[in-house]
């Protein structure tokens, strides 16, 4: 990942879906194709960074309940 790519350097979102209570806050960034994704109370935490298509898919397993979140 360059320097571009850095966690640091994107412009990171809170999700929509996040609550507005700050509790569950998820936060994406676009990575020139990809989505990272972070836990906006841990920025400097890690980050997954997943295609568009692979994102969909974890969110339709997780709201059709195949997940064991």
């Amino acid at each position: 990942m360059g320097p571009q790519l850095h966690p640091s350097h994107l412009h990171w979102r809170k999700a929509s879906p996040s609550s507005a209570s700050g509790s569950n806050c998820v936060e994406v960034a676009d990575m020139r194709g990809l989505i990272a994704i972070r836990d906006s109370k841990d920025p400097d935490g890690p980050h997954l960074v997943l295609t568009q298509s692979a994102l969909q898919g974890l969110i339709r397993q997780a709201r059709s309940g195949e997940l064991d979140l």
